[in-house]
């Protein structure tokens, strides 16, 4: 029975499905460093600095769904999944600094 659920979980995470949560997580980030500098939670460097590095995981993904034929293989999405992970705690850290403009 655990067998039929995790092969049914694996058949249900499409590439595209995966694809779109890089996208989606992306969104998100963006999303929060746009609430950061509303807040006053950023300042000007900090958001230049989060900027650039979303900047160069967009570039990197983009690069690599080019020489994928628009995907990423599992070795990229996880890589970009870490990646994704170290910006989200550079954002979290960012906006809770107590740095205010």
């Amino acid at each position: 029975m655990k067998t039929v659920i995790a092969a049914v979980l694996v058949l249900g995470l499409t590439s595209p499905t995966l694809a779109a949560e890089v996208d989606r997580r992306e969104a998100r980030q963006q999303a929060r460093i746009a609430d950061g500098i509303q807040s006053g939670e950023l300042t000007p460097g900090e958001t230049a600095r989060l900027e650039r590095g979303e900047a160069a995981i967009h570039r990197e993904v983009r690069r690599e769904r080019a020489e994928n034929g628009g995907h990423l293989t599992p070795a990229e999405r996880a890589r970009v999944n870490r990646q994704q992970d170290a910006m989200s705690r550079q954002i979290y850290r960012a906006k809770h600094n107590d740095r205010r403009m």
